[in-house]
């Protein structure tokens, strides 16, 4: 297997061996990470009553955005 030294910062090193699990290599431990993420391993992972706290959230940043939204619109269009 080919390979390759790099130089990172201390703050790099330190959040790349909080990633390793176990007996991991630092290579091992960067590919588990750099593999793009299978999201049906979340289902379930909320209470109904956090997933429902968190839909209502996330419907309410979307009022605030579109309003804010509107907002920049009409001082556009009134200038």
């Amino acid at each position: 297997m080919a390979t390759k030294t790099i130089s990172i910062t201390t703050e790099a090193y330190d959040i790349l061996k909080s990633w390793k699990e176990g007996n991991d290599s630092f290579s091992e431990a960067i590919t588990r990470r750099g593999r793009k993420q299978n999201l049906l391993r979340f289902a379930g992972i909320l209470s109904d009553e956090s997933a429902d706290s968190l839909e209502r959230s996330v419907q309410e940043g979307r009022l605030l955005s579109r309003a804010r939204a509107e907002r920049i619109k009409r001082e556009f269009d009134d200038s």
